[in-house]
């Protein structure tokens, strides 16, 4: 054992726990893993084709849906978007064409959709 004259103990004893202080903040310590949620993939969207007042309003109801399952859509401004659109379904299954075409713009416009 090494003798410590009496007068230098209290600067021995300070340096150790100095040194000891300073390893311990090296150290790395885990917090708790925070795990990345995984992306939510959809299946492609299949659009209906063909032209005039009936493929329009699938197109657009398939985009409306599509939107609120990926959650870009909430789902209670889908359901009155898709409302909006069932009635231009009905003016187009009527054969008032052109009021259908009306209804849907005027859907589209207000919910923000080209």
């Amino acid at each position: 054992m090494i003798a410590v004259p009496a007068s230098r103990l209290p600067m021995r004893l300070s340096l150790v726990v100095l040194a000891a202080a300073t390893l311990g903040a090296c150290q790395q310590r885990s917090g708790p893993k925070v795990s990345e949620p995984s992306p939510l993939v959809p299946a492609p969207l299949v659009l209906p084709t063909g032209s005039g007042c009936g493929p329009e309003i699938a197109r657009t109801k398939a985009i409306v849906d599509s939107d609120v399952a990926t959650g870009n859509l909430n789902k209670p401004v889908g359901d009155r978007f898709n409302a909006d659109l069932s009635q231009a379904a009905a003016k187009c299954a009527a054969g008032k064409f052109g009021e259908a075409l009306h209804l849907l713009a005027a859907a589209k416009s207000r919910y923000g959709y080209r």
